[in-house]
């Protein structure tokens, strides 16, 4: 297994600037998502993304950043983030029905 690839560039999902980015599958691997299209985004968001929803949920839901951006859960998370400067790592936080979920 590789080292992970990161670079320097704008978040996909928050827009922010100037920050660390990793690679999104917009459907997770998992669900047959290895060779399909992918999003760059910062490490907070990526990890709200993850703590926000289940990879079945992205992968027939949210398997675009477009539908990303325009759900109500992470436009919470949004509105929020984007206010902050590009060197704050914020901390994911689960949904409520994420943490039922995983009990």
């Amino acid at each position: 297994m590789g080292k992970k690839r990161t670079e320097s560039g704008t978040c996909e999902l928050c827009l922010r600037e100037d920050l660390v980015i990793t690679v999104h599958h917009l459907t997770p691997k998992e669900m047959g998502g290895t060779f399909l299209p992918t999003a760059n985004l910062c490490i907070p968001c990526h990890k709200q993304i993850h703590a926000l929803y289940t990879n079945p949920e992205l992968a027939v839901r949210l398997n675009k950043i477009e539908l990303l951006q325009q759900d109500e859960e992470i436009g919470k998370y949004l509105k929020l983030i984007r206010k902050q400067p590009s060197s704050k790592l914020t901390k994911a936080k689960k949904s409520n029905e994420r943490k039922v979920k995983g009990r």
